[in-house]
């Protein structure tokens, strides 16, 4: 997985996939950096919201490493780490650089044309697990975690993917470009490894989607 994934990320991937449906694009550009780059809103927004994504990622993976899910969720949750780290660094350096704010909004995908470009709460964005999804994933044990993780990175991913193809077709200037279809790559081959694991290693019978989690995710509903 991992020589895949770092193969995928120095690539250097080019071309961008079509705006996600629904979503109109706002894209008015911003002022010049002293580097000559001229992000639009759509470079800021990407970069602060998708950063804000990826911290989510982290506290995903956070979860389940050391603990007993099984060796493939503890190698892809590494790999998750390890890259989406060096990511986050990536694009708030480049907010930073153009004197940008590289904390949270209260308002994401705004960028994107949601809510007819004034945002919605992160807790709307595409692909964010829920307090009660998360509180799950805390406190599931054994391979019940490592298939919990699965279905919620999964569900991030697919969120990721389709903010990555949007930013993709709508930026300004080549290196958010490069880096969103990079991560839409990526992201569709790690979904395609999760998939795999879902439907072998981690196949347990008895899961059912409680509507407390209020997520596109499976939980375990095993009695002790």
């Amino acid at each position: 997985m991992a020589i895949s994934r770092r193969r995928l990320l120095t690539a250097g991937a080019a071309g961008s996939a079509g705006a996600v449906i629904g979503f109109t694009a706002h894209a008015s550009a911003a002022p010049s950096t002293a580097s000559g780059v001229t992000p639009s809103d759509a470079d800021i927004g990407f970069c602060t919201d998708m950063a804000a994504h990826h911290v989510q990622a982290l506290a995903l993976c956070q979860r389940v490493l050391g603990r007993d899910t099984g060796d493939p969720v503890q190698a892809a949750a590494s790999e998750v780490l390890q890259n989406q780290a060096i990511e986050v660094g990536m694009m708030r350096a480049w907010l930073t650089d153009w004197g940008e704010a590289t904390n949270t909004s209260e308002l994401v995908m705004g960028w994107m044309g949601a809510n007819d470009g004034a945002g919605v709460p992160i807790s709307m964005m595409e692909g964010y697990a829920s307090a009660a999804a998360l509180q799950e994933l805390s406190t599931t044990d054994g391979l019940a975690a490592g298939r919990l993780w699965l279905e919620l990175m999964r569900a991030h991913h697919v969120g990721g993917v389709s903010m990555a193809e949007h930013a993709a077709a709508i930026v300004s200037t080549d290196k958010v470009r490069r880096l969103a279809t990079t991560q839409a790559e990526v992201q569709t081959f790690e979904i395609s490894q999760y998939d795999a694991l879902i439907g072998g290693t981690y196949a347990i019978d008895g899961w059912v989607r409680p509507a407390s989690l209020d997520t596109d995710t499976w939980v375990c509903d095993i009695d002790d």
